[in-house]
């Protein structure tokens, strides 16, 4: 009988030790939460350790634009050219332009332009832009007119910057960079009207144009 009742109490001893160990493991780990434990909102910033929230741990659509502070956001490695192109800044490959008329004064402009000398001293136009545009892009074209006394309906304009080695600019103080010669012509190559310098109501009246900055 005694060695039955031995292994009964062995038996209950091993029972209850399995049994404490399913309840042992049953129970969550030391300083563990479930989500069962945190009431809704009560988590906030200051309870996350920076860079503690990875791209792993969110669900796409999880996080919106109203939640995101842009001011601390930097540019795109990939998009550290995009406020310039080829190098060039925007300002690079702006167009500023002015009107002349057949007076020799300007009508309108975009900014930056004076006259320095029109219809005067010769058949040409010379302009102060404001700054060197030797290495810019200059063009300039006729302007059509047809309520005056000679209608100018056509013609071509010849333009150069005073200041390169391939033109040579008559008035005073007009050998500079930063000069515009505009020579304003009929369509066959004269000078509307026959005469040097023409009068106004035959000098043309005429656009001029300059493309980029230097560099």
């Amino acid at each position: 009988m005694a060695s039955t009742g031995t292994r009964s109490l062995a038996s209950i001893a091993a029972a209850t030790v399995a049994l404490g160990a399913v309840s042992f493991a049953a129970l969550p780990g030391k300083n563990s939460v479930t989500s069962n434990d945190i009431g809704k909102g009560e988590v906030g910033k200051s309870e996350i350790k920076r860079n503690a929230v990875g791209f792993s741990e969110l669900r796409a659509g999880s996080v919106r634009g109203s939640e995101v502070d842009e001011s601390t956001l930097a540019k795109v490695p990939s998009a550290a050219n995009a406020d310039t192109l080829g190098g060039k800044l925007p300002a690079q490959f702006e167009t500023r332009w002015a009107l002349v008329s057949e007076a020799g004064v300007i009508e309108r402009q975009s900014g930056g332009f004076a006259i320095v000398n029109c219809y005067v001293a010769n058949a040409n136009c010379y302009i102060d832009a404001g700054a060197d545009v030797t290495g810019n892009g200059l063009s300039a074209t006729i302007a059509v007119a047809n309520t005056d006394g000679s209608a100018i309906l056509s013609g071509e304009a010849g333009v150069a910057p005073c200041g390169a080695a391939f033109v040579a600019c008559a008035p005073p103080g007009t050998e500079s960079g930063s000069i515009i010669v505009v020579a304003p012509r009929a369509s066959d190559g004269t000078v509307p009207g026959g005469v040097t310098p023409p009068s106004a109501a035959n000098a043309a009246r005429f656009y001029v144009f300059v493309t980029g900055t230097k560099g």
